[in-house]
C-alpha cells in the first residue's frame, strides 16, 4: 500500500541528488535507506551509532526525535560536523519524515 512508502532526497558526496523510496513498515533507518539505494554509505558499526559513517547533514526542516547521548558522543568526534549533522543510522524511517532532505556528509576516509 502506498501509504508504506515515503520519498526522501538524498545529495550525495558529489553534489548529485538521488530522490529515494523508503517503507515505513519495516524498521529501516535512513543509513539502511542510502545503502539499499547504492550510495556509498558504509554503516562500519552496523546501526549502533559508533562510527559516523552514516553521517549526513538534515537540509529539510523535519521534526526528528533528538539525538541520543550516545549520537552526540559520536558527532563530537566525526569530522565536518555542522549545526544539523545526524547519524542516518540514527533517523528511523517513518511517515513523520516523507519529503526528508539530506546531504551524505564528507568523510575523512583513507581507502
Amino acid at each position: 500500500m502506498s501509504e508504506n512508502i515515503i520519498k526522501i532526497k538524498i545529495t550525495d558526496r558529489e553534489g548529485k541528488q538521488h530522490e529515494v523510496e523508503a517503507p515505513t513498515d519495516m524498521n529501516f533507518n535512513l543509513m539502511e535507506i542510502c545503502q539499499a539505494a547504492g550510495l556509498p554509505v558504509k554503516g562500519t558499526c552496523g546501526g549502533m551509532a559508533l562510527c559516523a559513517s552514516c553521517h549526513c547533514y538534515v537540509l529539510s526542516n523535519h521534526e526528528l526525535k533528538e539525538p541520543s547521548e550516545d549520537e552526540e558522543d559520536m558527532l563530537d568526534q566525526a569530522f565536518y560536523v555542522e549545526d544539523n549533522s545526524r547519524l542516518g543510522c540514527q533517523i528511523a524511517i517513518s511517515n513523520d519524515i516523507d519529503g526528508l532532505e539530506v546531504q551524505l556528509a564528507l568523510v575523512d576516509d583513507e581507502d
